[in-house]
């Protein structure tokens, strides 16, 4: 009986022995781990909209040929600062200098012909008083000095417009400003109906940033009022080089389109920029930011986000269990942070840290602070 009690005895012992080590076990499976938490909160932003940009002078003057003809001199190249009437190219001025010439020639025919049909006028009219001849006479002397002299109008007529012609075989600017590309060369054939213009000379003292904004952004500020209201409430505005580099100067939108394009779903926009270094050129492109104030941003730093089959979602703490939520957000960013539209509400508390690596849906952990995990992987660092 003795050894079946110490058996029996030793059989329990080994059993409870065996049910605390798998105790213990559990108890080391089961911690939970520590992950940093958020709570969702609503805050004033302002958010930057980028929008494409094409740059064009404060008076941008087309130059053409009113006369046509061959190019045989150029003065200018691209990019020279010009004042207004300067010579830029000249048109071939034989054929306009013999044309003048011609001109001049009949003005002076003309004035001899009025001088002598005013003698004969005169010594008709004498000649009729004294009964010497008829009125008949004295009168077709009259009528043949009108005629002279209405002639002589039309030759000066003729000499004005073979001046102008000459003069136009002269291409000069029309402003003051710098020379943009230029189409044509010498031994170019230009004249008035040239679709393309010789060139364009801009006045970049001030320019102007033309860009076009979404249906969106357009009903953002029409609610606000009419157009010179949206005038008065736009911020301003910022402008990006083509080389990434901030131009120094903000500008202000001047001017917005009254209507909406059918084909692109956009109006058109144009902010001023000032200019005093000529830094700014017409024609080149650059990126405006346009700032939008939003009162009650919910943020959400992207990496505590997800994506999956093209929607994002984050994990809400609820209950010491993590629980996967669909979330909305804007299409604009705040620094790394995701403007949240829909999908969270202010108190919710979301994870922040292990998000698409180790944190699961349904997984039970620890909340800690962001303050708390940075401590903890700075105590883990220097280990």
């Amino acid at each position: 009986m003795k050894r079946k009690f110490t058996f029996k005895a030793m059989s329990l012992f080994f059993l409870a022995a065996s049910l605390f080590s798998c105790q213990e076990n559990n108890k080391v499976q089961q911690v939970i781990p520590e992950y940093a938490v958020m709570v969702i909160e609503e805050e004033p932003v302002i958010v930057k909209n980028a929008f494409p940009a094409l740059i064009s002078g404060d008076t941008d003057a087309e130059v053409r040929s009113n006369v046509s003809g061959m190019i045989i001199k150029k003065h200018v190249d691209e990019g020279d600062m010009v004042k207004k009437g300067e010579l830029l190219m000249e048109v071939d001025h034989a054929p306009y200098q013999a044309a003048y010439n011609m001109a001049v020639a009949n003005v002076n025919a003309a004035k001899i012909e009025v001088e002598t049909s005013e003698l004969t006028a005169a010594s008709k009219a004498n000649l009729c008083e004294k009964g010497i001849i008829s009125e008949y006479e004295s009168k077709l002397a009259e009528n043949q000095l009108k005629a002279a002299k209405a002639k002589l109008e039309q030759a000066e007529a003729q000499l004005e417009n073979a001046k102008i012609n000459l003069d136009y075989s002269y291409i000069t600017s029309p402003i003051d400003g710098v020379v943009g590309s230029i189409s044509i060369g010498v031994g170019s054939l230009v004249g008035p109906s040239s679709a393309e213009p010789l060139t364009v000379v801009s006045q970049i003292d001030a320019v102007y940033a033309d860009f076009s904004i979404n249906e969106k952004f357009v009903l953002f500020y029409t609610s606000k009022g009419g157009v010179k209201d949206i005038l008065k409430l736009m911020p301003e505005v910022e402008l990006k080089l083509a080389d990434g580099t901030m131009y120094e100067y903000k500008g202000r939108v001047e001017s917005v389109a009254g209507s909406i394009d059918t084909k692109t779903g956009a109006a058109n926009m144009s902010a001023r920029f000032p200019n005093p270094a000529k830094l700014l050129r017409s024609g080149a492109t650059g990126t405006v930011y346009l700032p939008r104030e939003i009162l009650n941003a919910r943020l959400v730093p992207q990496k505590a986000t997800f994506e999956m089959q093209d929607k994002k979602f984050v994990y809400v703490f609820n209950d010491s269990t993590t629980v996967m939520r669909e979330i909305m957000v804007d299409n604009l960013t705040y620094g790394e942070n995701f403007i949240v539209t829909d999908g969270l509400e202010v108190g919710d508390v979301i994870v922040v840290e292990g998000v698409g690596s180790s944190v699961k849906n349904g997984m039970k952990i620890r909340p800690i602070t962001v303050e708390e995990s940075e401590a903890k992987f700075k105590n883990a660092t220097k280990k």
